[in-house]
């Protein structure tokens, strides 16, 4: 029958085909693509989880190292030193940024009284140095913007003879004064007994004199008219000699001894606060995140937090990895009564109370095993459920492939069935999971500290939601303390929800080519 679809085609576009000439297939040009290589491949075109992830990478990065990328100063990660409760609500500080107004520890103008303004203007005449950075008038009242870092309040410490000697070498060489002259208590008496009054500590060795040409007190609290016009100015004083009281003639004490013997004699001295750090530490003071109201530095007490909420995230997941993978394969390779026993295990178990699991653990194991070990067995106790439920359907989903059946037939046991063949055809799903629990441990756990109840907070560790409780009732007054440790959960939240979603479609087989 003729093909009228051809009938028109002319003889000559025909053509006899040569006996020879057979068609074979292609010879392949690329490399095969392994299944990871396929999934890191289809990860990396999602723009947004490759950001994420860097983000993630960096916030890890910032929780390893944050710790060490600073001077070994005691900030709430290392050792102990009572120091710190002198240097609080100190506000974010750049050294590069000093002067700028912005990140550079000053505070944002603020009215305040008379009495605070005669106090700033004291500290600055005692120390030198800029404390009022600007400052305008309207009556009483006085518009400043203050340096915290040169307006923290004088402390005082008790110091060895040793210790008093070497200061007072320390300040003769670097002419710089740390130990600040103080009233003598009986001179106070005849005003207030519990009056601090500190005066004028001229740089130079000069007296500050008023148009009368009478000594000038710095600041004082509780002072009345009268004992401001009997206030003497002092003199600096450096290394003259360490083991006599001080200037008794005209009432003033650089040191006041404690002990009964020289050997044991210890002295208590008024230190100036920024000085004195430079003493300690060697270099000025300058905390990148500022300082939270313990004094603590925020910037390594974050870091330090963040390592412990990921490490110990990390551990979770890994061993509810272990845990779900192994009870999911058993459950979903046998089936029948074997999945029945343990699916109701497992019903059981999932219906306990996260929260209250918790709260248990806290009241009764931590006495026993302390915190981090009782929280990390809440975790625990449930947590697997999921990654079990997510093998289990992976294992239901392959078990009775043909590769399967066909590794049976040729003798293959059940062990090597569920490991060799079927779990590592789970697995993407699997990993997907693992890191996705990562993010909800670091919020549940920063949720419980929040709420406090679980305590992390001590001198030598901290967490995030530690932090955060901290902060709280400070966010109007030094919102620093809680933004930063806010900023680095809602980052990770964020980065790493992101992250989980990008390997989650990477690793799906059912997407492998689709965008090709």
């Amino acid at each position: 029958m003729e093909n009228k679809a051809y009938a028109n085609i002319p003889a000559e576009k025909f053509q006899f085909v040569k006996d020879r000439d057979i068609s074979h297939d292609k010879k392949l040009e690329t490399k095969p693509v392994g299944y990871f290589r396929d999934a890191f491949g289809r990860f990396c075109k999602n723009k947004g989880s490759v950001v994420a992830a860097i983000i993630v990478l960096l916030l890890i990065l910032f929780a390893l190292i944050g710790p060490y990328a600073m001077s070994p100063v005691y900030t709430g990660s290392y050792g102990s030193d009572t120091d710190v409760m002198n240097y609080q609500y100190l506000l974010p500080k750049l050294s590069f940024m000093e002067g700028t107004g912005v990140w550079d520890g000053t505070q944002k103008e603020e009215n305040v009284n008379s009495a605070i303004y005669y106090r700033y203007v004291g500290i600055q005449q005692e120390r030198g140095g800029e404390v009022i950075l600007s400052e305008s008038r309207s009556g009483n009242t006085y518009t400043l913007r203050v340096d915290t870092y040169r307006s923290m309040r004088v402390f005082q410490k008790t110091l060895t003879l040793q210790q008093y000697q070497d200061l007072q070498q320390w300040q003769d060489e670097n002419n710089m004064q740390v130990i600040l002259p103080a009233v003598n208590s009986v001179r106070a008496q005849g005003y207030n007994t519990n009056m601090s009054v500190w005066f004028v500590s001229d740089r130079s060795g000069t007296p500050t004199l008023d148009s009368q040409g009478n000594l000038q007190p710095a600041y004082y609290t509780y002072a009345t008219e009268s004992a401001r016009n009997d206030a003497y100015t002092s003199k600096m004083r450096l290394a003259d000699d360490p083991y006599v009281n001080g200037d008794t003639e005209n009432g003033w004490s650089y040191a006041r001894r404690t002990g009964t013997s020289a050997a044991g004699f210890n002295y208590v001295v008024r230190v100036d606060p920024y000085n004195y750090f430079i003493y300690k530490y060697g270099f000025e003071p300058s905390f990148i995140f500022g300082t939270d109201r313990s004094g603590y530095d925020i910037f390594t007490r974050l870091a330090g937090g963040a390592r412990f909420s990921m490490l110990f995230a990390i551990a979770v997941s890994a061993i509810n990895l272990i845990i779900g993978a192994i009870y999911g394969a058993i459950e979903g390779y046998y089936g029948g009564a074997v999945d029945l026993t343990m699916e109701r295990i497992s019903d059981i178990l999932s219906g306990l109370p996260t929260m209250v699991v918790t709260v248990l653990f806290n009241l009764h194991l931590t006495k026993y095993i302390g915190v981090v070990p009782a929280l990390l067995y809440a975790f625990i106790l449930t947590g697997w459920i999921g990654i079990a439920s997510t093998t289990r359907m992976q294992f239901y989903r392959y078990k009775n492939q043909e590769y399967v059946l066909a590794a049976r037939t040729l003798g293959a046991r059940d062990r090597r069935l569920i490991w060799k063949h079927i779990f590592p055809n789970s697995l993407g799903t699997l990993i997907t999971s693992s890191v996705l629990i990562i993010p909800g441990v670091i919020f549940s756990e920063t949720s419980l500290s929040y709420l406090g109840i679980i305590n992390l907070n001590s001198s030598s560790m901290s967490s995030v939601g530690s932090m955060l409780s901290a902060g709280q009732s400070l966010m109007t007054t030094y919102p620093h303390i809680i933004l930063f440790p806010a900023l680095f959960i809602a980052l990770l939240m964020i980065s790493f929800n992101l992250f989980g979603n990008g390997l989650r479609d990477a690793f799906n087989p059912s997407l492998r080519g689709s965008e090709d």
